[in-house]
């Protein structure tokens, strides 16, 4: 009897240790699967985070903003490669190397400009082309700038700087020499360090302004101002903006009500 119930015991203990064995296993790969969910989880919100940063450095940064490279901000869509249109780019050839003039009116402010098809034929092709089939219509001027900056900035597709027209486009085109953009300058705006990624915004220079260049070099000039600069500072800018800290909606509401070119 004791032998067989020595015999029992060790096969008891035996159970026990292969039962202890597969519960530790099982605990382990429960562990485990949490830790490689929570890994998981971590490395969405990373790069959800890192989209979000990338989103609101569009929408936040631009001339005169107080980072290293200031640059003025176009869309919200994923950029496309570096260096390479993006979408249905309009054909330069639209430009058809002329001068194009017309009224854009800012609310109730008609300005007079004159756009260098000659100077900046892809840039003109893609605002004749918007302005052409209606598209800046209601379009909202989302962005002003004052004190080290002073511009007006409008067209974005969503009205807050977001949203594009389904294409982007590069390369910078009649960027001046030194950086200064006269009162009066019509240029595009686009995204930081990357030439490619004009689409629908452009920003209005209501008084001599210094952007500086950044990787991808300066901005896009595809015009001027020739009339009604005085009364747009008037009715909006001198206004300011609602931030009040030089960088923000204009005060005054302010949207696109008519582009018309010729």
């Amino acid at each position: 009897m004791a032998k067989r119930g020595t015999r029992e015991e060790r096969e008891a203990r035996q159970r026990l240790r292969t039962y202890e064995a597969k519960r530790t296993l099982h605990s382990e790969q429960v562990r485990r699967r949490r830790r490689d969910n929570a890994v998981a989880t971590i490395g969405a919100l990373v790069v959800i985070a890192l989209a979000v940063g990338a989103q609101l450095l569009y929408f936040t940064a631009g001339p005169g903003t107080p980072v290293a490279s200031p640059t003025a901000t176009p869309t919200p869509t994923p950029s496309p490669t570096m260096g390479a249109n993006s979408g249905d780019v309009p054909d330069p050839a639209l430009a058809e190397g002329r001068t194009w003039t017309g009224p854009l009116t800012l609310n109730d402010v008609a300005l007079d400009v004159s756009l260098d098809g000659a100077a900046a034929p892809q840039g003109v092709a893609a605002v004749l082309s918007l302005a052409q089939s209606g598209f800046y219509t209601g379009k909202s001027c989302h962005r002003l700038t004052t004190g080290g900056s002073a511009l007006l900035q409008c067209g974005s597709a969503g009205g807050d700087g977001s949203g594009d027209a389904g294409f982007r486009f590069g390369p910078i085109e009649a960027a001046p020499e030194g950086d200064l953009y006269p009162a009066g300058t019509i240029a595009l705006a686009r995204a930081p360090g990357d030439g490619f990624s004009m689409s629908t915004q452009f920003f209005v220079v209501y008084e001599d302004t210094t952007i500086r260049s950044d990787a991808a070099g300066g901005y896009t000039v595809i015009g001027t101002v020739t009339g009604g600069l005085d009364q747009l500072k008037t009715v909006i800018t001198d206004a300011g903006e609602t931030d009040g800290d030089g960088d923000g909606p204009p005060a005054v509401p302010t949207s696109i009500t008519a582009f018309t070119l010729q």
